[in-house]
């Protein structure tokens, strides 16, 4: 029983333990089973991929290559248009080279042909000139053989002859063209003259060498003077001028050639007389800051003309000069007045002959510019004048104009000339200037003196005031064409010596007599 049971157990246990060897078994081959059916599905899901990238790529590769296949007859069109583009081009330039190639060698045959001709033609003048050398040379002898002369006799004899004839005629045709020249300058000039001249009409008075300051009552007299003269002394030691204390009632005259210092005592006095406080010590004060204050007078006159004349750009320098202007004179009138008037004259005259009218205005009132100095310098005011203006940067045409207007350098433009004009209009007319009887009397004289230095002048008369010189020449040693020069030389001269207002005429008289009788 015992051994029943345990043979009972045991084959439970053998049973057991198959069933478990055989579920372990089958275990593993369901195991194997699954694994076997997922890695053949694996596969085919592989292989289907690896199908479509297969095709993809095929389908990539077969559009590449369409693709590239269009890329390759695009270029192989784009080249093959290029190239025969370029084949047209150099066809074309094979064609334009022939072409001159074939009209260069027709010019080259021309050329040819002509050079022969000249050659031809060389040759044939030559001949003719060598037939007519001896011609010449024949003719020449015959000459000699018949008038006895020898050829350079004859030559001089022609050559002299030809010279009075055309000597003659040039007489003639100077004068005639002289005479429509000077008709159609003189009514052109008149013209302009008079239309500048009503244009602008100035007022004209006298400057005079003193000046008049009056005073409250004749006692003031005596303060002025001061004890023993002291005042008065002092007075003229500062200010550089005479104070006349006459019997003029109720003034004192101050007298001087500067009129700056005339202004500067007649100022000083007009303050001290107000003040009432007159000995030396105050008068020194005075004056010093009448001094002072003339330099912004004179900057207010440069200014006062600058904006009269509508200039721009005028350093202050010049506008200092022309300020001392208005305390000068030339004859008795005043120059920067007398500028003014130029400058006004000029720009009416520049705008009628079509000039630049600022240029010429601007000429017009530096003109005179140099006499602001000359006292200062040496040279000619229009000189002095020139290099003020140059060494400030003006305009070469105004520094030119100023200079020329007095003839003392060259003119190189118009302006030159309308300045001249002006200032002689200017200086001129009635009543704007006056000289001595000793300046007029040595003016003639330096005319008749001038006149009389040329050859073959008998006598030199100068009449109506200086404006026309009349000259009486000997017949037998000037004849017509020699008093036509005798006469441009005299104004040349005169022009060059001389200094004058407007213009000089030159008569020269040449009278031959033939006296005969019948006996």
């Amino acid at each position: 029983m015992t051994s029943n049971l345990f043979l009972y157990d045991l084959s439970d246990a053998i049973i057991g333990l198959v069933a478990g060897v055989g579920g372990v078994a089958a275990g593993y081959y369901l195991r194997g089973l699954v694994g076997r059916w997922q890695a053949e599905a694996i596969e085919k899901r592989a292989q289907a991929r690896l199908d479509e990238a297969e095709a993809e790529a095929k389908a990539l590769l077969k559009e590449a290559d369409i693709k590239a296949r269009a890329e390759v007859v695009n270029a192989r069109e784009e080249f093959e248009k290029s190239t025969k583009a370029r084949r047209k081009e150099l066809q074309d330039i094979e064609t334009r080279l022939n072409d001159r190639q074939e009209n260069l060698d027709k010019k080259g045959e021309t050329l040819s042909q002509k050079q022969e001709e000249l050659q031809k033609r060389d040759a044939m003048l030559a001949n003719r000139r060598t037939e007519a050398e001896k011609l010449a040379a024949e003719a020449q002898a015959r000459l000699q053989r018949l008038a006895g002369m020898t050829a350079i006799e004859a030559k001089k004899e022609i050559f002299l002859r030809v010279e009075q004839e055309i000597q003659g005629e040039t007489t003639g045709l100077v004068r005639r063209l002289q005479e429509e020249a000077k008709q159609n300058a003189e009514r052109e000039a008149q013209r302009l003259t008079a239309m500048a001249v009503q244009r602008y009409a100035a007022r004209h008075a006298a400057e005079m060498m003193t000046s008049t300051v009056p005073l409250p009552s004749d006692d003031v007299k005596g303060r002025i003077i001061g004890r023993e003269g002291r005042n008065i002394r002092a007075l003229e030691a500062a200010t550089g001028v005479t104070m006349l204390v006459d019997d003029t009632p109720e003034a004192v005259v101050i007298s001087g050639f500067n009129p700056i210092r005339r202004e500067i005592a007649r100022q000083a006095l007009e303050q001290l007389v107000a003040d009432g406080r007159i000995h030396p010590a105050r008068i020194e004060e005075v004056v010093q800051k009448v001094q002072e204050n003339m330099e912004e007078t004179i900057r207010q006159a440069g200014e006062s003309a600058v904006y009269a004349t509508k200039l721009q750009g005028v350093p202050p320098e010049l506008v200092a000069a022309l300020g001392r202007l208005k305390f000068r004179s030339s004859y008795s009138q005043n120059v920067l007045q007398h500028a003014l008037e130029v400058s006004h004259l000029m720009g009416v005259m520049a705008a009628e002959m079509k000039l630049d009218p600022a240029v010429a205005r601007r000429v017009g009132l530096f003109h005179d510019i140099g006499k602001s100095l000359d006292h200062e310098v040496e040279g000619s005011h229009a000189v002095i004048g020139a290099d003020l203006m140059r060494r400030h940067g003006e305009d070469p045409v105004v520094v030119n104009a100023v200079a020329a207007h007095h003839a003392d350098v060259e003119a190189e433009s118009l302006y030159a000339v309308l300045c001249s004009a002006a200032d002689a209009i200017s200086s001129s007319r009635p009543g704007a200037r006056m000289e001595s009887t000793e300046i007029y009397v040595h003016r003639l004289e330096k005319l008749e003196a001038i006149a009389n230095g040329f050859k073959g002048v008998n006598k030199t008369f100068a009449v109506q005031a200086g404006r026309e010189v009349r000259v009486i020449v000997d017949p037998d040693v000037v004849d017509d064409a020699a008093a036509m020069q005798l006469a441009r030389d005299i104004s040349r001269r005169i022009e060059q010596d001389l200094q004058y207002p407007g213009q000089i005429r030159v008569i020269v008289v040449r009278e031959t007599r033939c006296v005969e009788y019948a006996r």
